[in-house]
């Protein structure tokens, strides 16, 4: 019998990591969850704590600490951690093969760093950490020996192309994106549009600061960046196609002109259980409700089309960045959390974010990237310089 593979996972009540869970417990002969980490959603933590009694559990925000004791069985309450500490204690944990990295933005850059220090295998589905540091990630992952398995539906697609493929073989990746909920808006109508309209994605059933870059692009953005840290692709053999059916969610053309495409219908369970149970694959279409099989011959015409940077212009702003290099992706990530709070709060047009963000990286300093020290300052400057220009406007 095989022996299951344990979990920890770090943003445990978030989209993604309830997703992991589903896939968990679906598959209890294959999977054991060994920790639990959330932010400051104490209520669903400690229900998750009493549904799959995890070694331990951790709520960043140590002021709900009281919140998720009081939903927690007594004799489960030693397994309970807080703060920071609590949250590193888990990334690391020995009994841990595996830690799923679900935590939004830079908040979860320290739990992927702990996590690969510690020689895990990291299930990555937070992208802010290869956005902002992921020079020094990729170095720490190959001193530490830990893998780094991108979760992303994208990432785990060209994985799965790229695998036992000779570099010298492909000439380009493409990743998908399905355009977001303003598709076919005019340019002069974007400024208009409202936050709930921004959350309606058509095909992702996502969180609300993705699903907000996913509108802005900048979701696009980012993962080019992290193409280039995963897989070591120069950035300009990333290229971005629009793939509105969102069934497509990569492509790889070879030096002999052959494209190689991965379909799966747009569900994130999909590539979470592929991260999870690599190289095996399981049978989810039998374990968890609504998975099935593509049927192609009903699926209607697939459209591709590029990406018009006048609409998008988020691309390019990483494309620019990424190139500068430095620190400067640290601060358009953190510049741009805090524009998208900014427009959920209805302080921002949506066709601000992309614009503000623009004058942030005009003005930002000089800072290195070598160290997490230098990571975090340049960060904290274009969350500073984000803030600064909400308020100017």
């Amino acid at each position: 019998m095989t022996t299951p593979v344990r979990i920890a996972v770090l943003g445990s009540t978030g989209s993604i990591g309830r997703q992991t869970l589903e896939v968990i417990a679906a598959f209890p002969e294959r999977f054991e969850l060994v920790g639990l980490c959330a932010g400051r959603n104490a209520q669903l933590l400690a229900e998750q704590v009493q549904a799959y009694r995890p070694a331990l559990a951790a709520l960043a925000d140590s002021s709900r600490m009281g919140e998720l004791r009081s939903g927690v069985p007594s004799e489960l309450a030693g397994r309970l951690r807080a703060g920071p500490e609590g949250v590193e204690e888990i990334a690391a944990m020995p009994e841990a093969d595996v830690v799923v990295a679900a935590v939004v933005g830079q908040a979860g850059l320290d739990g992927v760093l702990t996590a690969v220090r510690a020689g895990k295998r990291v299930a990555l589905a937070n992208k802010e950490a290869l956005v902002m540091a992921g020079e020094l990630v990729v170095a720490l992952a190959e001193r530490s020996g830990a893998k780094l398995v991108p979760v992303d539906s994208e990432h785990a697609s060209l994985a799965q192309l790229l695998q036992g493929r000779a570099p010298a073989s492909v000439r380009r990746v493409v990743l998908t994106a399905s355009g977001g909920p303003f598709l076919n808006h005019r340019l002069e109508e974007l400024s208009q549009v409202a936050p709930a309209d921004a959350l309606a994605h058509p095909n992702w059933d996502m969180g609300s600061k993705i699903s907000i870059d996913s509108a802005t692009m900048m979701n696009k953005g980012f993962e080019v960046i992290e193409a280039r840290w995963l897989f070591g692709i120069a950035p300009e053999r990333i290229d971005v196609l629009i793939h509105p059916e969102s069934l497509v969610h990569a492509l790889v053309e070879l030096i002999d002109g052959g494209l190689l495409a991965h379909l799966g219908p747009p569900d994130m369970r999909l590539p979470i259980a592929w991260a999870l149970g690599r190289p095996e694959r399981l049978d989810l279409t039998r374990r968890l409700r609504g998975v099935t099989a593509l049927d192609l011959a009903g699926l209607g015409p697939l459209t591709f089309l590029r990406a018009d940077p006048a609409r998008w212009p988020a691309v390019s702003l990483c494309r620019q960045d990424l190139d500068a290099g430095g620190g400067m992706p640290a601060a358009l990530a953190a510049a741009d959390e805090v524009l998208v709070e900014a427009f959920l709060a209805g302080r921002l047009r949506f066709t601000d974010i992309t614009r503000l963000l623009e004058a942030v990286l005009s003005s930002m300093s000089k800072f290195g990237a070598a160290t997490i020290e230098e990571i975090r300052a340049a960060g904290l400057e274009g969350g500073r310089l984000a803030a600064e220009l909400i308020e100017g406007r």
